[in-house]
């Protein structure tokens, strides 16, 4: 699969300063080796295929690690979470010379107008679904993005070994993961225009792609 030309790095804080970090944010795994690069990497990934426009948005958006390199491209950026402490870490960020427009709500009904950003990104999101659940979310997204505007997705690809590092970090893939990367592209592809997907391999390419990131189009008309 086609790669992206640009990797940028990840603009990061120390890990400590980060405000609004609840037991579920994978933050805490950043600066552990090996899985610690892999966090980052999906999120770079992530990155690369966005391009600069007016407006953004990340679906799901935590502790907001992204908001650094997103200041860099956008002019206003937007986040809905389900959780966070939206007021606590809009006030972070403006302390460093970050505006965020920050919400609590769900991707299935988002409260923004019609073609209203240029990009909509969600990393470790989609595979949070019920599959059911994918098509009306992309249709969503697909309401609030400007005609031409993307979307880019980062999930996981559920295999072995992917499932064998939830178990280091005590975690169980199959209580937190109910749809595949194939049920989130079949969704992708059934409301908008594939522009390409990328995988991110394991350590030192071994054991094939563990993440997926995927790039979609809102035709113009």
């Amino acid at each position: 699969m086609e790669k992206p030309l640009d990797i940028p790095k990840l603009k990061m804080l120390p890990i400590g300063d980060y405000v609004g970090v609840d037991s579920d944010d994978p933050i805490r795994f950043y600066s552990l080796p090996v899985i610690g690069k892999l966090y980052r990497r999906r999120i770079e990934l992530c990155l690369a295929e966005l391009r600069s426009g007016e407006r953004v948005l990340e679906i799901g958006f935590g502790s907001g690690v992204t908001f650094f390199n997103l200041h860099d491209s956008y002019r206003e950026i937007y986040g809905l979470d389900l959780t966070a402490d939206t007021h606590l870490i809009e006030e972070f960020f403006s302390q460093r010379s970050v505006a965020t427009h920050l919400h609590n709500g769900n991707v299935i009904a988002m409260p923004y107008p019609d073609n209203f950003f240029d990009s909509v990104l969600l990393i470790s999101i989609l595979e949070h679904l019920h599959p059911q659940e994918q098509e009306p979310a992309f249709e969503e997204i697909k309401r609030v993005l400007k005609p031409g505007g993307q979307v880019v997705y980062g999930v996981p690809v559920e295999r072995p070994f992917m499932v064998f590092l939830f178990r280091l970090l005590n975690t169980d893939i199959r209580e937190q993961h109910f749809s595949t990367e194939k049920q989130v592209y079949a969704a992708a592809h059934h409301a908008l225009s594939q522009l390409r997907l990328v995988d991110l391999r394991g350590p030192l390419g071994l054991f094939g792609p563990i993440y997926q990131v995927g790039h979609f189009i809102k035709p113009a008309k």
